[in-house]
Parts: C-alpha cells; structure tokens; sequence
C-alpha cells in the first residue's frame, strides 16, 4: 500500500530526496499536493493538473460526507473513478474543518457532534466513523481523526488536544483495514516543544505507515512555526514520509524542505487564483492592481507555463475586472505550476548537492 525510500541526503540541512510508492503510482518527493476539498481543484479539470504534474491531489473527509456523500462516491466505483483522476489521492479527515465550525460543534472523548455547515443538520463522528468513510471513499492516503488545537491556546488546551489525538489515533488504527491504503498518524501539541515530543512518542509507538505535522500555519508567527518544525521533524522516524498539513506559501516550502519535510498541501495557489494574486519569482503579484492595465509582459519571464507563454498581465487584468471566470482558471493553472515546478527544482537541487545554494539564491529573489 506505500513503500517510501529516502534516495539522497542534504550534507548541510535536513533536506532530503525521497521515492514515494502508492496504489497509483510512484512520486518523488518532496512535493507539494495540490488541494481539491470537493473532488475538484477549483476551476482546473484533472487533465490540466496531469499537465502540470501534479502526482498527489488532497480531498476533504468533511465535506465529501456532507455532499454528495460516502455511498454515491462508492458506487460511482470510488473517489478515482468519481473525479476521473488516475493519480494518487490523499483524504484529510476532517478534523480541522470540523473543529474550525467553533459554536457548531461539541467535542467529547468519543467523538464531534457538529452541525452541518450547510443546511445546519446534526452529525456525530467518531474515528471509527471516519475511518468507515475514508475506506469508502478509497484515497491512497487516509488520515487519522484529530483534533487540532486553535492558536493561540493555552498549555492545558493543547494538552487535552495531544491525549485526545492521541487516543483517536489509537481507534483509527484499529478501525483501518483497507490494506492498499495507507493511514498516517497526525502529530499535535501547538506550539509547546514537549507536548510535540509526547504526542510524536504515542504516535510513532502505534508504526503509522506515515506521520503529519498538524496544527502549523493557523496563526502563529513563521518563526513559531519553523522552529516547533525544526523540533518535530526530528522525533520522526527517517524512514517514513513526513507530511506538513495545510502549508504551501513558497518561502515556507523551501523553509519546510530545509528541515526534513516530504509531503505539503495547501488552497492558497487556487485562492490567491480567485482574488487576482499570481506567484513569480521575485514574489506574489495582484494582478488586478491598475499598474499592470498596460503590462503586457507575462506574469512571470521566467515561467514557462501554458498561461505565461500566451497571455499577458493586461490581458488577466482586463478578465478579472471583467469577473470572467476565464481569470480564475489561468491564475490558477500558473500558481500550482509555479508551486510544482518549485518543488521539482528543489529535488534537483538535492539531487546534485546543492540545496544550500538554492536556499540562498531563492531568498535573494523571492519577496514575501
């Protein structure tokens, strides 16, 4: 169900070149996971995201069961078949969107009980009710019930949330029985460096096929978040993949890759898409900004992408004034390439030895 080999060593960092083998194919990593929460990236067709080369697609445990639900997606012949995506996809449980509902939901040692962000109807899941879901669903990568702690919280808090992720943890492993899906364990404890240590025992204790770092980028400063990862990604063992949950800014790939990290995702290439913001090398660009009405240079001169290599800055503007969707759909296709095309980069950087080299030339271009 996954075999994951580390091929290369950064001699300076932690960096690290992996080959990560799934139910649908083989990867290399470290790589970054496009995000399609409802069988879909939005506005890009599976095709396009084959294009790009996107190896892994996320979707979202939480939302799929509110709509259009488990069951259908299961006769459908699975979530592959559903979305006609013939690539590897990793399921999120949920657990953060659900614990984000606030004053709709309840948390209890046995489970959430929420009301749907929809149509305000009640529900109860419990880790063995995910698991159900996520084996249903059929993604190469399922993920373990969590409960993530909010930021800033108190020491107690994020206690509570280590034991209780804990022992759901515990409960999904001993639910799971897809054998050509792999389950990772998720690492919680906020921004306390012993509750880290103590919820990567528990869980590293369990032999998850995988680990992922959670409970990072929710609003704690980039130094905060850079030094608990320097701290967790060393409690984990060298030969599993490791995975950062929900990170996916440019600077904080090249910064997660430094220390240790094989796996990211993230919605802001297809967000920032939506509100007229493009990635480029020296940094974001909002392309609906009137500086560039006349700019018909392409978003990015050194990005050899569909949209760069035929539409211009003016031209983009002009669609998102225009609130085509065409604008959306453009934007989007260049920031996942820039994102996928970065992490390629990167592993050609480790692949020659070079990481710390590419480290410095990225921050000397790259604005944030």
């Amino acid at each position: 169900m996954l075999h994951f080999t580390v091929t290369c060593q950064d001699n300076e960092t932690s960096a690290r070149l992996g080959r990560l083998k799934l139910t649908h194919g083989e990867v290399e990593t470290p790589i970054f996971m496009p995000v399609g929460t409802q069988a879909t990236v939005k506005t890009l067709t599976p095709e396009e995201l084959d294009d790009i080369g996107a190896g892994i697609i996320l979707s979202n445990t939480y939302h799929l069961y509110l709509r259009p639900g488990e069951d259908l997606i299961e006769k459908a012949g699975g979530l592959h078949k559903f979305m006609n995506w013939k690539g590897n996809i990793l399921t999120d449980s949920g657990g953060f969107q659900v614990f984000s509902l606030s004053k709709l939901r309840k948390i209890t040692d046995e489970g959430v009980e929420f009301r749907s962000h929809i149509d305000g109807s009640r529900h109860f899941l419990t880790p063995e009710r995910v698991m159900e879901i996520e084996q249903r669903l059929g993604a190469d990568i399922a993920m373990c019930f969590d409960e993530c702690a909010p930021y800033p919280c108190s020491y107690e808090e994020a206690l509570n949330s280590v034991e209780r992720t804990s022992n759901w943890a515990g409960r999904c492993r001993e639910a799971h029985k897809r054998e050509d899906q792999a389950l990772f364990g998720i690492i919680q404890g906020n921004v306390f460096p012993d509750l880290r240590e103590k919820s990567a025992r528990y869980l590293v204790a369990m032999d998850f096929p995988g680990y992922a770092i959670g409970g990072l980028s929710v609003g704690e400063p980039k130094e905060k978040m850079y030094e608990i990862l320097e701290i967790t990604h060393q409690l984990l063992p060298r030969d599993k993949p490791r995975y950062l949950m929900g990170v996916g800014e440019p600077e904080d790939l090249v910064e997660g890759v430094k220390r240790g990290v094989d796996m990211f995702d993230c919605v802001l290439p297809t967000r920032l898409a939506r509100h007229g913001t493009a990635y480029t090398h020296q940094g974001k660009i909002t392309v609906r900004n009137a500086a560039y009405a006349e700019d018909f240079s392409p978003i990015d001169n050194k990005c050899d992408c569909y949209v760069c290599k035929n539409y211009t800055r003016a031209y983009l503007r002009h669609l998102i004034k225009a609130e085509e969707i065409l604008a959306a759909r453009l934007l989007s296709y260049h920031n996942i390439y820039f994102l996928v095309r970065l992490m390629e980069n990167i592993r050609s950087a480790i692949r020659k030895g070079d990481f710390a080299s590419f480290y410095h030339n990225f921050f000397q271009q790259y604005r944030f």
